[in-house]
């Protein structure tokens, strides 16, 4: 007898893979955290993604009801996204071999990101089973944010997912009215379902959270500005040495969690020490290697402020984790952010591109530490309305419903 389950397609990262470096980032923290999340909620599921060394396993059970299926496409060597497209007839195939031999009956399809969209678009015709997609960033925002680094045919592969998916999942009104504005989305297939958090593991600590963790980090008693997130052009972490720089106060460091990411991530990493050395911070700026998902915790607590001055943002996860730290936040005004920053309340939004605008708000919260702590406590009791087991409740009762309809076609 058939197992019903639901297919995660993470066909270019893996829910294994650390975050922070490579391809791996927000998206593997979302993928991992739905998994278990709606696993504990008793809705078995499976993320599939491509095997990229010939040893491992093919199938990873990361606890009852979560595996992680890992399906031979390529060779084993990492591939850029542009040659992962010129795979997804191979990476369909895969997956069917793998339903065949194993028996398992997907009752519903989960793409995340483009790239698996694409798989999944071709898997709803083959297993007639409804397609779910979250896209985490969309080609056109991303361009018009003057980010232009995807293979053209990215545009047209969304086009074509967003036009036969069951069901689109966007994390905010402006992701909402993204896909309905540039991508002719049926608004009656959109769904609006924030990502969460985990707030057993992203928390303020106490009163001595912020102490410890800086004692643990080898971090002093000066200003803390902290910055999470792959070293890409569209992340901005030059933008948050510029802040640094504008602070002109010695006792302050900037700590940069991350590793270099996509095609231009190893020039980015290399024209951000390149800055930093000529703007004389070599000793305020400390770079960390990534880190274990978990540990950020310590990071987020340490900061008196973490900087997310990103191009875009259809989310934004190191925001709402700083947030459940208790941490303020200066963020730019796009996207996602806009819906986790209340400006003036639990952090502030920034709507321009210039480290001394950063500045002037970051030197206010640390001139007057009383207010700072006060908006730090209004983020984290509003970062409680974002939890993974809000997000998984909702799917289940969206995944049900689909299951009863006639699924969308394109054909």
């Amino acid at each position: 007898m058939s197992e019903r389950r639901v297919a995660l397609l993470s066909l270019h990262t893996s829910p294994l893979a650390q975050p922070g470096t490579g391809d791996g980032g927000g998206m593997n923290v979302y993928v991992d955290a739905l998994a278990t999340s709606l696993a504990r909620a008793g809705l078995a599921c499976d993320v599939i993604t491509r095997a990229e060394h010939p040893d491992v396993p093919e199938t990873v059970e990361v606890e009852a009801g979560y595996r992680v299926v890992h399906v031979p496409v390529g060779s084993y060597e990492r591939l850029t996204k542009h040659e992962l497209l010129e795979h997804t007839d191979d990476f369909t195939a895969a997956v069917l071999d793998h339903v065949d031999r194993h028996g398992v009956d997907y009752c519903v399809l989960h793409a995340n990101y483009w790239i698996s969209g694409a798989v999944g678009h071709q898997l709803k015709h083959a297993l007639d089973r409804p397609l779910v997609a979250t896209f985490h960033t969309l080609a056109r925002v991303k361009a018009d944010a003057g980010v232009d680094d995807d293979p053209l045919e990215r545009t047209k592969v969304e086009h074509d997912v967003i036009a036969c998916s069951d069901l689109v999942l966007a994390s905010t009104t402006d992701e909402r009215t993204q896909l309905v504005s540039h991508y002719a989305a049926a608004e009656d297939r959109i769904e609006i379902v924030p990502p969460g958090v985990d707030h057993e593991v992203f928390s303020s600590g106490g009163r001595s959270g912020r102490a410890h963790s800086r004692v643990a980090l080898g971090l002093g008693r000066g200003p803390v500005l902290l910055f999470v997130g792959r070293i890409q052009p569209l992340k901005r972490a030059d933008l948050a040495v510029d802040t640094l720089a504008e602070l002109d106060d010695a006792t302050a460091t900037l700590v940069i969690v991350g590793g270099p990411s996509g095609p231009d991530g190893v020039a980015e990493l290399a024209r951000i020490h390149e800055r930093v050395d000529s703007l004389g911070l070599a000793r305020q700026v400390r770079f960390v290697a990534p880190q274990p998902h978990d540990r950020l915790r310590d990071f987020y607590r340490a900061a008196d402020v973490c900087l997310v001055p990103s191009h875009t943002e259809s989310f934004g996860l190191v925001a709402l984790e700083a947030a459940a730290c208790g941490t303020p936040v200066v963020a730019a005004d796009v996207g996602g952010l806009r819906a986790l920053v209340d400006h003036g309340e639990t952090g502030f939004l920034v709507d321009a591109r210039r480290g001394s605008d950063y500045a002037a708000l970051v030197a206010g919260l640390l001139a007057y530490p009383q207010a700072a702590a006060a908006m730090g406590r209004r983020a984290e009791t509003r970062s409680r309305g974002f939890a993974w087991s809000i997000t998984a409740a909702r799917l289940r009762r969206l995944y049900a419903d689909l299951v009863e309809r006639e699924p969308v076609s394109c054909m």
